[in-house]
């Protein structure tokens, strides 16, 4: 094993202790009929250190594909501002739409739809090389090195259409496209929700290897919560188009603040029969996110909702330690506390 500390990255501009990623107050609303709009993402802030996983979990609808979708500028958001390592995307004096491009791509849910159905699989790899450049050879020979690398022998995959691939092995082809980039950083949206659970552990373990292989940063937008805690270092919880808890992935597993986070965790099955719920964690569906209710948006929904829930929106705040943060006027630890004081 070697005792030589790995080479820091030449794109590395602000070391290891400036964040990947900082979005603040990221916005997009969408509008509609009657001068309406859908808050899809309605002011959210977050930061990734280098190196880390962040996951972003919640029920559909709640604005976390859209949020990935804003960081990659595929969409362009309303307000807010996302900065990449340390220089803010679209400013006069930061970093440009294609050049962010080149620093940081995107897996997505449908590995068919993501691969055009004309073009073989090593040129579809090779593409986006080309268009920065590189020559016909070289990005070819960048290719078939990139399957190697997900698992797909070249002589046997390069040249097949994404038709006659099944969909694990279409999405190690869209994993190997993402990276062909030469990114920093990969969101990876639902991008094994798609797979039956056996490629779904292979896949997996693969983006890890990758992770460590390439000092990669992750956002991983999943719906699923057990792969989630698989993948993370790092939770956002995002309900109606907000953030409602961020917290290490031990510490909101172990004890989640916020009551949207518990019901999250509390739907999970069991496989011990003495576990298993006998209650839904939650009722009633989300309220509408072209008029979310006033004050905290989970109140309509939450068991120890009051009067001030109703009145003013709760902030995120540190919860004990400053890496946990949750917006709720009356987190579950202190409820726990006062129904212990009344007992």
């Amino acid at each position: 094993m070697s005792l030589v500390a790995p080479k820091r990255d030449a794109r590395d501009r602000g070391g290891p202790a400036q964040p990947m990623l900082i979005v603040r107050d990221l916005k997009k609303h969408f509008p509609i009929a009657g001068n309406r709009v859908v808050r899809a993402v309605d002011g959210v802030s977050f930061d990734v250190a280098k190196g880390e996983t962040l996951g972003i979990v919640g029920e559909s609808g709640c604005g976390k594909s859209t949020t990935g979708r804003l960081l990659m500028q595929l969409i362009a958001p309303d307000a807010g501002n996302v900065i990449f390592d340390g220089e803010e995307v679209g400013a006069v004096h930061g970093i440009s739409v294609r050049d962010l491009r080149h620093g940081m791509q995107m897996v997505f849910q449908d590995s068919y739809a993501s691969l055009n159905p004309r073009l073989t699989i090593a040129d579809s790899i090779a593409f986006g090389p080309s268009i920065l450049g590189l020559k016909r050879a070289q990005a070819a020979a960048r290719a078939h090195s990139l399957l190697k690398m997900v698992g797909l022998e070249p002589t046997l995959f390069a040249q097949r259409y994404p038709h006659e691939l099944s969909g694990g092995q279409r999405q190690r082809v869209n994993i190997a496209r993402a990276l062909a980039m030469g990114p920093r950083a990969v969101i990876l949206d639902e991008s094994v929700s798609a797979l039956d659970k056996s490629v779904e552990a292979q896949v997996l373990n693969l983006l890890q290897s990758l992770k460590r292989q390439l000092g990669l940063t992750y956002i991983f937008i999943s719906h699923d919560l057990n792969v989630v805690q698989y993948m993370s270092d790092r939770v956002l919880v995002m309900y109606l188009g907000q953030v409602v808890e961020s917290a290490p992935v031990d510490a909101l597993y172990a004890q989640p603040r916020h009551p949207y986070t518990a019901a999250l965790l509390s739907s999970r099955p069991s496989m011990d029969p003495k576990r298993r719920a006998t209650k839904p964690p939650l009722s009633g569906d989300p309220p509408n996110p072209i008029d979310p209710p006033s004050g905290c948006r989970f109140r309509t929904r939450c068991p120890h909702a009051q009067q001030l829930c109703a009145e003013v929106a709760p902030p995120l705040t540190p919860m004990g330690q400053a890496a946990h943060l949750a917006a709720c006027h009356f987190p579950l630890a202190l409820v726990d506390a006062r129904q212990e004081a009344l007992a």
